[in-house]
């Protein structure tokens, strides 16, 4: 007989951030049913909270999950700034977050497992692939919170090492879609490129009326001017339609690659499924802290030290309303606070028309 063991889910079905909340919660639950219906010794139970995009719901019902009788470990959160709000009441219950959303990195906590990339595998390659094709002269977008202030800390350093320039950065309330004065910006200062680090419909209206305005202005076309991103996948481009076209982004997965829809899904299944192996055949062990879990188990996905995962790079461009794959690097081990030097890359030359 399969022992019993409580699941939290942790995703907003609502809000700024749903269709992100959506697919993780997709991957989650396939994977809850993919070990339920095998040969584990042991069934998980799904016990869901829905925050409904309101931050300060995010640490109240993450309580509430762990207080359930048995709930030790929780898949959830989408941005950064929820996630550290959960935290303390992880800290205080004893309880294991696992987290599959992109971040930006500089964190490696003791009760979080992160399966999804952080900047050495998604930002910075994207950057060193980005300046000998485009240049490196960018302009930079974010949401107001720790997200995007990282991203563009992170790119404000890769761009002056590179002899580059940041000719412009705003930053808008998550949910804002006062787009305007950074369109204007970007028309006066002619990036090379632009870094996108807002998100949901903030992200949504700016990539619409940066569409507009290469239809207007062929300076501003993906070829000449792309928009490139670490944290847009296919189950946000239906919101996007058209505007999505010429988009480039990085990750280490995208539709085709394998059967799922996007990499949230893909690291939200990967979660649950490490999680699963964990447990099987350790009664008990869902009690233990995350860094005995660990410790104690065959080596798996996510390194004991920093409990994050070894993942490729995939550079990617939106062509017909899909992602197409440009660039290709190898596996790398999540590296949160960038103390390893990054692989060196093949020396390109950048063509001029």
């Amino acid at each position: 007989m399969k022992r019993r063991i409580d699941l939290g889910l942790l995703y907003s079905r609502s809000g700024s951030y749903a269709l992100i909340s959506d697919a993780c919660r997709t991957g989650a639950l396939a994977a809850v049913a993919e070990v339920n219906a095998g040969a584990f010794d042991l069934e998980l139970v799904p016990v869901e909270r829905d925050p409904g995009g309101n931050i300060d719901l995010y640490a109240p019902l993450c309580e509430e999950l762990l207080a359930h009788e048995g709930l030790h470990h929780v898949v959830g959160c989408v941005t950064s700034w929820s996630r550290k709000e959960v935290i303390p009441t992880l800290e205080k219950a004893r309880g294991t977050l696992w987290y599959a959303v992109p971040y930006e990195g500089f964190e490696a906590s003791d009760h979080v497992v992160y399966t999804h990339a952080c900047p050495n595998q998604h930002l910075l390659p994207l950057l060193d692939w980005a300046f000998p094709a485009f240049g490196r002269r960018a302009y930079l977008t974010g949401s107001n919170y720790i997200w995007g202030w990282e991203m563009n800390r992170l790119a404000r350093e890769r761009i002056g090492a590179a002899g580059g320039k940041v000719l412009g950065e705003r930053y808008l309330p998550i949910g804002s879609l006062e787009i305007d004065r950074m369109i204007e910006e970007i028309r006066a200062t002619e990036p090379d490129f632009i870094l996108n680090s807002l998100i949901g419909p903030s992200s949504y209206a700016f990539l619409k009326a940066y569409h507009a305005l290469g239809r207007e202005d062929a300076r501003f076309r993906p070829d000449r001017c792309p928009v490139m991103s670490c944290n847009l996948t296919e189950c946000e481009l239906p919101a996007l339609g058209d505007a999505a076209e010429g988009l480039i982004a990085a990750g280490p997965y995208f539709r085709g690659e394998g059967r799922f829809g996007s990499s949230h899904e893909a690291a939200a299944h990967a979660a649950v499924m490490e999680l699963a192996r964990l447990l099987s055949g350790r009664p008990g062990a869902e009690r233990l802290p995350l860094s005995q879990l660990l410790a104690e188990a065959p080596p798996g996905i996510v390194d004991p030290q920093t409990h994050h995962t070894s993942l490729p790079v995939l550079i990617s461009q939106v062509s017909g309303g899909r992602f197409t794959v440009r660039e290709r690097l190898p596996a790398r081990p999540g590296d949160p606070y960038l103390t390893h030097p990054a692989p060196a890359r093949p020396a390109t030359l950048r063509i001029v028309s």
